[in-house]
């Protein structure tokens, strides 16, 4: 790989490497001593357009702890208030010598854009309702240490499907490990084109949960829906809603995922979002790892261009 844009680019080969580089970077911070010296003669740049809690601290922690010089951007405050374009603000960053990019954008197809116009390695942070590949990539990371192997088992995607780029990535992701992929979810959150993917396509969130190994559970985006998509929040969580009562009444053991924020009380309850069914916890512990083996394995290509 000399970048990391999408889920849809990697093979299951590749996926497969990242994976097991990860669980090898696991072991390191859980130790005493978390940080390795891997990529002590290598500066990161972090340019995030977007609000990030998880996936900027995340990326963020994975570079310190591979000893990284790290460079931090904000949009807001910076020249691309007064009108600079992305690409001369990255050229700008570029120019201090970075040889790395992890960006987050609103626009679809920014970072590979980007890859286009820089010598720099990117990794897609997210790009709109496109893609989320290292959040995919932990998300599967993270059912690996539960289930084992994910060949033949059985994950519902269960929420805005219309506008995730966390469900397109996963899809993909889960697809290529051998995984059965169900959506599930308002009709009017599914894309029409959904089941030219290869997935199941469900309206009743019981028979979903029923059917699945895994959930994973999405968020209603709000902040992208220039129209309303559901009557009410409040109706959306007593039809589609997951609580902990729903969860016991299932005839068998499912885990349950989350890549958050959470709306508590929306597409999860407390009760649900905090049970034994729950490694939402561990998504975000593993999320470190995955990206500290992303950045490994792109700044070992570094060396070799």
């Amino acid at each position: 790989m000399q970048h990391l844009l999408g889920i849809k680019d990697l093979t299951r080969q590749e996926i497969e490497q990242i994976l097991e580089t990860a669980t090898h970077f696991k072991e390191v911070i859980n130790r005493p001593i978390k940080k390795v010296p891997s990529l002590r003669d290598v500066t990161i740049a972090n340019i995030f357009f977007e609000n990030s809690t998880r996936t900027r601290l995340s990326f963020e922690l994975a570079q310190k702890r591979l000893s990284a010089d790290i460079i931090n951007f904000s949009a807001s405050g910076s020249s691309v208030s007064k009108g600079e374009t992305l690409l001369d603000t990255v050229k700008n960053i570029l120019a201090m010598k970075v040889d790395m990019v992890v960006i987050r954008h609103s626009s679809v197809g920014a970072p590979h854009f980007l890859a286009k116009h820089v010598k720099a390695s990117i990794i897609n942070a997210g790009d709109g309702t496109h893609e989320h590949p290292t959040q995919a990539l932990l998300d599967v990371f993270s059912m690996q240490e539960k289930l084992g192997s994910l060949e033949g088992k059985k994950v519902a995607i269960i929420g805005d499907l219309l506008h995730s780029r966390v469900g397109l990535s996963g899809i993909f992701a889960l697809q290529k490990l051998g995984a059965e992929v169900m959506v599930c979810g308002p009709i009017t959150l599914i894309p029409r084109y959904i089941e030219s993917l290869g997935v199941k396509v469900e309206t009743n969130v019981r028979k979903a949960l029923q059917w699945c190994d895994v959930a994973n559970v999405l968020r209603i985006q709000l902040e992208r829906q220039q129209v309303k998509y559901i009557p009410s929040l409040r109706e959306y969580s007593l039809y589609f809603g997951i609580n902990k009562a729903l969860l016991d009444s299932l005839d068998k053991e499912i885990i349950l995922m989350h890549p958050g924020p959470i709306n508590r009380g929306v597409e999860l309850s407390s009760d649900a979002a905090d049970s034994h069914h729950s490694i939402i916890l561990e998504q975000v512990e593993n999320g470190v790892a995955v990206r500290m083996a992303v950045m490994y394995l792109l700044a070992s290509n570094l060396a070799i261009r």
